[in-house]
């Protein structure tokens, strides 16, 4: 892959899976296909997380650059628990901390880590540059391979919608934050 482009979604409704951009969030879809129309990027695969929202993100540039979004279930969110947490930023913070860390019917960081980066290791043989679609905690997570101080003040900062560029520069990966708010 020469260059991998983490894209976070939109504002959203909700957290549910089905849950649709806000009218802020379709603009905000928007603003990302002109970002990247604009940019030096010439993108041959779209790779999205199935959730809504994701898709709905990245479906405007998919559209005009006549690009098929492939779903892949490894990027869809991190359950932290699947009962509700009054304090789940705390526990988010504690899963940064120990990425062990396991609730009950969750994931644990390096469980949902491992799954996203199933994916890109699989793409990282493949020439061509990738956009992914997904979401702001396991993003942080993928971030982690790059950038391993990468934690939970940096997930605080990212914005939504949030892109990275990564790409191999002399051997090492580069990381830089190319989304202006």
């Amino acid at each position: 892959m020469d260059k991998l482009l983490l894209v976070r979604h939109s504002e959203t409704e909700g957290q549910h899976e089905d849950s649709p951009l806000t009218k802020l969030g379709v603009r905000q879809a928007q603003m990302i296909s002109a970002f990247l129309e604009q940019s030096a990027y010439d993108v041959d695969r779209i790779i999205s997380s199935p959730f809504l929202r994701a898709v709905e993100t990245i479906k405007p540039f998919a559209q005009k650059k006549g690009i098929e979004v492939e779903l892949d279930e490894r990027l869809e969110e991190r359950i932290l628990s699947h009962t509700p947490l009054d304090d789940w930023e705390e526990v988010l913070y504690d899963t940064f901390m120990d990425p062990e860390l396991k609730m009950a019917g969750g994931e644990s960081s390096t469980e949902a880590k491992e799954r996203a980066l199933s994916l890109v290791n699989e793409l990282e043989s493949e020439p061509g540059n990738v956009v992914l679609v997904t979401h702001g905690n396991l993003l942080a997570l993928l971030l982690q391979k790059y950038k391993r101080e990468f934690g939970f003040n940096e997930w605080k900062r990212l914005s939504r919608p949030d892109i990275f560029l990564v790409q191999k520069q002399g051997g090492d990966y580069t990381v830089e934050r190319i989304w202006q708010d």
